[in-house]
């Protein structure tokens, strides 16, 4: 009895683990974030990657991770999408395209795309213009607190306060 306990315990056995897996896998690293972003996996981890993986200039990628998380219902994926969208980012610039992500944020309730998609309308950027529409979300962003549109809200719905001059060629009305 004791020889066949022995025998077996001599009989080499698979290793214990995840067969062609990885051993000591990245984790919290940009390049976890966009393969799981990639696989469809989101979470708040994954979607806070998509901003280092921007300023890092990976736009792609970030886009990637952004986009993932926004049809995941992270609104501040959503903004985001709108930036990369407005100013080039990772794709050709696409107004309407951002604006459409202004709006995805502002019906799910974030101040933010309430903001940022009042100034679509006020400057018919990407939408057509509808001025009154525009003060009208503006006006739910601030009510949630928002800074940034009380300012404009005091200024009289003045563009010029949270606009840079510099910036105004890129805002004409498109429609």
């Amino acid at each position: 009895m004791r020889i066949v306990a022995l025998a077996l315990c001599l009989i080499p056995l698979p290793a214990l683990g995840d067969e062609g897996g990885t051993l000591n896998p990245e984790e919290l690293t940009l390049n976890s974030a966009i393969a799981k972003a990639i696989r469809g996996e989101t979470n708040m981890m994954v979607c806070a990657q998509g901003y280092f993986i921007t300023k890092e200039g990976r736009h792609e990628e970030a886009r990637a991770v952004f986009q993932n998380c926004a049809e995941a219902g992270y609104t501040g994926a959503m903004t985001w999408m709108s930036y990369m969208e407005q100013n080039g980012l990772g794709a050709p610039e696409d107004p309407a395209a951002a604006a459409d992500w202004d709006l995805r944020a502002a019906e799910a309730g974030d101040p933010v795309g309430q903001f940022n998609y009042g100034l679509d309308l006020m400057r018919g950027y990407g939408v057509a213009q509808d001025d009154a529409a525009g003060r009208s979300y503006v006006d739910q962003a601030a009510g949630a607190g928002l800074d940034i549109a009380k300012r404009l809200q005091a200024a009289d719905y003045d563009l010029d306060v949270v606009t840079p001059d510099a910036d105004n060629w890129k805002f004409v009305p498109m429609f």
